[in-house]
């Protein structure tokens, strides 16, 4: 079971917990991406491309199937407008073992930072600016690219 959402509303964790939780699994991992008030951000406005941002966000999730042995996984990303402490988005998987449970959710994160078509903007007092993704974020996502078969960076 693979859901995947991308929406204006705030996201509720213990929601996506709840319905990750399967018949078989003996393990469910989860991520939630919060944002940071680091430097000066005020707000943090996000904005996808409708139609291609679930696709890629889709792909990603059939991906990590593929690779682990899951029984489901949830992807449900916000946009729009959030402040600090907000919620942006909630990764979670579920596998009949831990390992892949973890090792999963963790490229999805990794490889959805820089693989979905999101633009950043962050606000400071009156100054915003686009994000770029990081050179780290590229690396992250870089280390599961690896041979085919590969269950670790």
């Amino acid at each position: 079971m693979i859901t995947i959402r991308v929406q204006g509303d705030a996201i509720d964790s213990a929601a996506v917990l709840a319905a990750i939780e399967q018949p078989g699994a003996g393990a469910v991992a989860s991520f939630a991406g919060l944002v940071r008030g680091d430097d000066g951000v005020t707000v943090l406005e996000l904005e996808h491309y409708p139609g291609a941002t679930e696709a890629a966000l889709d792909k990603l999730a059939i991906e990590a199937t593929e690779r682990w042995s899951l029984l489901a996984v949830q992807i449900i990303h916000r946009v729009g407008r959030m402040v600090p402490g907000d919620r942006v988005v909630v990764v979670a998987t579920a596998a009949p073992h831990r390992g892949a449970a973890l090792d999963a959710c963790a490229f999805l994160i990794d490889r959805l930072k820089t693989d979905a078509p999101f633009w950043k903007r962050e606000e400071r007092g009156s100054d915003a600016r686009w994000v770029e993704a990081r050179g780290s974020d590229h690396a992250a996502a870089d280390r599961w690219r690896a041979a085919p078969g590969s269950t670790r960076p």
